[in-house]
């Protein structure tokens, strides 16, 4: 694959109409978190009917399943082909990268968790709601004191109580935590035996639901970017769990195995990351490009400046290699060759990295209007630094990469 295919293309100019009409009017409001973006996103998927897609796709899916053949380890997104989902995500990135990422922690984390290790009767009760974007998914792994060390460092608990189990802990920087509906959280499970080590405990995975009692879900964090994504914590004091929401039901095979479940999403999560950088350093080459055509100095265009022609030449060579990258993702998705995590985390470390410079040039090159927030790009340079950050620090995925390097 090395371009868009017309039906990507068809997608992509329908959406920025859509975007320029329903989304940029809004950006302030989203930004200041006075406007949170569940209902445009569902405004997105009944225009698009993204909606029934979703729908009628895990209605077929359950169906074969129920009928005995293999479950699909899709999320039921609703989109038509990988490239159709990643110009949905690069381009909504572009205006309002909080928007694409509560949509995609909800629809490819949350739900994608419970499609794949999840059980028939799991599926049929919480997937309908969460594919359509009727309800709001959260994924909670991310504790205070174990953001990079996510398994080592968890110290959220569940003990079993009967037939049932009991949670109790903390989780932080939860994407849609404050509005979530249903919450795939993961804790360390305690058999009361002080000879083992903590670390060293099984993770199991649950599906929990708002107001349940003994969860608690914080106020929106205030953030540097990102901002219109309501992030905040979560806290569980002896939620009592019946055993149908332990994620696979069972605490044994594949499907409980709460380590493995968070790997998977993992690697998602951070190709995700490369299809929001994409979006993210389009929309500030093209800025930079109409700004440098009409602003002028000395009587010339500031694109007629060799400074400024290196600015523009480098950003797209940047987008070239992260174009590229979001190319052979889609194209080993399809043939069933999905990227391994070390590969996933190489993607992430180089497009964050690319994204941030690209916006923080755009800022300079905008000289004192890049520093306002009327002309977007520092909205851009501030959400551009969160993806060095956001699925797992840069710093985290050198260790991820050079493990599968000096495994092989």
């Amino acid at each position: 694959m090395y371009e868009w295919s017309d039906t990507d293309l068809m997608f992509r100019d329908a959406l920025r109409g859509f975007i320029d009409k329903e989304i940029r009017p809004h950006v302030d409001r989203l930004e200041s978190g006075d406007l949170p973006p569940y209902d445009i996103i569902r405004k997105l998927f009944a225009a698009f009917g993204i909606d029934e897609l979703a729908r009628d796709g895990l209605n077929k899916a359950l169906a074969r399943e129920e009928a005995g053949e293999a479950p699909s380890a899709k999320s039921g997104g609703g989109m038509g082909s990988g490239g159709m989902a990643a110009v949905l995500n690069s381009e909504i990135a572009g205006v309002s990268l909080g928007l694409v990422a509560s949509m995609g922690v909800s629809l490819g984390l949350t739900a994608g968790t419970i499609r794949s290790r999840g059980t028939l009767a799991q599926k049929k009760r919480w997937l309908p709601e969460l594919v359509t974007f009727e309800k709001v998914g959260a994924w909670a792994i991310t504790e205070p004191d174990s953001g990079s060390d996510a398994f080592g460092g968890m110290k959220s608990t569940v003990r079993r109580d009967g037939e049932d189990y009991i949670l109790n802990g903390q989780k932080t920087f939860i994407t849609n935590g404050p509005y979530a509906d249903v919450l795939i959280v993961y804790a360390k499970l305690d058999e009361g035996d002080p000879s083992v080590d903590r670390r060293d405990r099984k993770v199991l995975a649950f599906v929990l639901e708002k107001g349940m009692e003994g969860l608690t879900q914080s106020p929106p964090f205030k953030k540097m970017g990102m901002n219109s994504s309501p992030t905040g914590e979560l806290f569980f004091d002896n939620v009592r769990i019946t055993r149908d929401r332990l994620l696979g039901e069972t605490e044994e095979g594949g499907r409980s195995d709460g380590k493995e479940s968070a790997r998977e999403s993992f690697a998602a999560e951070r190709i995700g990351i490369a299809y929001l950088a994409l979006g993210i350093i389009e929309e500030c080459l093209r800025l930079c490009k109409d700004y440098a055509r009409s602003r002028t100095l000395w009587g010339r265009e500031i694109a007629q400046f060799q400074l400024i022609q290196l600015k523009l030449a480098e950003m797209e060579i940047a987008r070239i290699n992260v174009r590229n990258m979001v190319f052979s993702a889609i194209e080993r998705a399809e043939a069933g060759k999905p990227v391994a995590l070390a590969e996933a985390s190489a993607m992430k470390l180089y497009s964050s990295r690319a994204a941030t410079e690209v916006a923080m040039e755009a800022v300079q090159l905008f000289g004192g209007n890049g520093y306002m927030a009327e002309y977007r790009v520092e909205q851009l340079a501030r959400d551009a630094k969160s993806l060095m950050i956001y699925a797992g620090s840069n710093e985290i995925q050198v260790t991820h990469i050079a493990k599968g390097l000096l495994s092989g």
